[in-house]
């Protein structure tokens, strides 16, 4: 369907309930985790993973219930126990795999690159370049590349507060250098900090696939039914006037990622004012189809364990 003929819906966020649930896990499992896997090492962490993975799924009856309807729309069927398992051990692995990605010891880890031209040729013009991800896949195998080798500065611009403990245990794992790189979304001086990277010549990454509270959403047709997206990363990308990639770090299995880069928007200056209301419901329906494409190929990688539909 073309993007012109999608109903358009916009209205402020109102509370969705990832932002309201609670963050589940202790940063005590956090330690114990890490302390397990890198004294007795990958495999036995692994192994570890199937009873932890086994309580979530079945203590959890709100998210495993948002999690059926993905998979239902999905797979285009109705999901099974073993379609949760597989996203949910997923969702597992990766976090488990931060230990090492965060600490930079990738040498058994198998990450496949695609794209990296197409980044580096924008790179090379100096004005830096927005990377807009989802939920769906690692960040931190994304972060693993960069830090391997990336010749510029890499900042990611994040909402902090639901996955608060998740984050303090990452950056302790990752260091001083990790933790500065990360601009907190609703912080006074985070526009300036985005835009001033990018005139640097960074790399900006944000997921957009969630808002902040009171954030502007716009919906359009995601597997099915409408749901809402935010607006900002857009309107971020109109006013900025920097080229757009996607980036995606997909889990294909035991520690192998293919980490992704994919032409989005090249933009060569700041949007005009009276058009940036159609760039962005452009851009917004190119990026709702993008991620739905996605999702499809991979759907053991969609880690948005909230109602996605009608929040």
């Amino acid at each position: 369907m073309p993007v012109g003929t999608l109903p358009l819906n916009s209205s402020p966020a109102a509370s969705p309930d990832w932002r309201a649930a609670p963050e589940r896990g202790s940063p005590a499992l956090l330690r114990l985790m890490t302390v397990i896997a890198l004294r007795l090492g990958w495999r036995v962490g692994h192994a570890l993973l199937f009873p932890i993975t086994a309580y979530f799924l079945l203590t959890a009856p709100r998210p495993r219930h948002a999690s059926r309807e993905f998979l239902r729309r999905a797979l285009g069927r109705e999901a099974g126990w073993r379609d949760l398992w597989h996203l949910y051990f997923s969702f597992s692995s990766t976090i488990l795999d931060r230990v090492w990605l965060c600490t930079g010891r990738t040498e058994e880890f198998r990450l496949e690159m695609r794209g990296l031209d197409e980044l580096r040729e924008r790179m090379a013009q100096g004005r830096g370049v927005l990377l807009m991800g989802a939920h769906l896949g690692s960040f931190e195998a994304m972060r693993a590349v960069a830090d391997a080798g990336c010749p510029v500065e890499l900042a990611v611009l994040m909402h902090e507060g639901n996955a608060a403990r998740v984050k303090q245990w990452a950056d302790a794992l990752g260091g001083e250098a990790r933790a500065a790189a990360i601009i907190p979304l609703g912080q006074p001086d985070a526009m300036l900090r985005v835009r001033e990277c990018l005139e640097r010549g960074g790399l900006v990454g944000l997921l957009a696939d969630r808002a902040p509270e009171g954030a502007r959403m716009v919906s359009f047709p995601f597997l099915g039914a409408p749901a809402a997206f935010p607006a900002g990363p857009h309107q971020l990308a109109a006013v900025l006037g920097v080229p757009v990639m996607l980036a995606f770090g997909l889990r294909r299995g035991p520690r192998h990622y293919e980490v992704r880069f994919e032409p989005f928007e090249d933009l060569a200056a700041p949007v005009a004012r009276a058009g940036r209301e159609d760039f962005l419901h452009r851009s917004l329906g190119r990026y709702a189809a993008r991620l739905e494409d996605t999702a499809r190929e991979a759907p053991d990688n969609w880690f948005n364990f909230h109602r996605f539909w009608g929040a």
